[in-house]
């Protein structure tokens, strides 16, 4: 049975993007293949390629943080979730979404499940992948802005990003509808 496995990364960070990742995945099984969040990078960085060989599809949506503040967090992930399925032409038997509700409305029969990316094989593959790819731009991204920990925080509101901001100000990769960017009197 094909199945269309959907999550994102991103959605609490003050910084950079929201990404969503959709997967559908051979039915070989992937051996450490689990929910991004219990894998080091190292291991989700060595499990892309095999994701990739076993794949049938893969997708990524990007939604920037300007975009996240024009239209909200909720219309963000269903943003991403439509980019990340764009170009999705093969029929699968099941679509599953981590998750409690439903971001990707479009996508025929999607199912939200809570921690499905501990118990989907191709929901753990496009947690891995979207992830590795955000990761990867947040490094980047601490090349151009230095002093704020994109490196090691990728984005997430960390004490030492909570105190570059206080130091440094915003950048153009924050959210600036998130507490407590919101809050400081940052302008959009």
């Amino acid at each position: 049975m094909l199945t269309l496995g959907i999550d994102e990364v991103g959605r609490g960070c003050l910084a950079g993007p929201l990404v969503v990742g959709a997967v559908i995945l051979a039915d070989t099984p992937l051996a450490g293949l689990k929910d991004s969040k219990q894998l080091s990078r190292l291991q989700r960085e060595k499990l892309v390629p095999l994701i990739k060989q076993n794949a049938f599809y893969i997708g990524l949506g990007w939604v920037e943080a300007t975009e996240i503040d024009q239209v909200g967090l909720s219309a963000s992930l269903v943003l991403a979730a439509d980019r990340a399925t764009k170009k999705l032409k093969l029929n699968y038997q099941r679509a599953v979404i981590d998750g409690g509700f439903n971001y990707a409305p479009d996508i025929f029969g999607a199912e939200p499940i809570i921690k499905a990316d501990t118990s989907v094989a191709a929901v753990s593959a496009a947690s891995v992948l979207a992830k590795v790819a955000r990761d990867e731009l947040m490094i980047k991204m601490a090349e151009i802005y230095p002093g704020y920990g994109f490196e090691t925080n990728v984005g997430y509101g960390t004490a030492a990003h909570l105190e570059a901001i206080n130091i440094f100000g915003q950048c153009p990769l924050h959210r600036l509808s998130f507490a407590p960017l919101k809050y400081l009197g940052l302008t959009l």
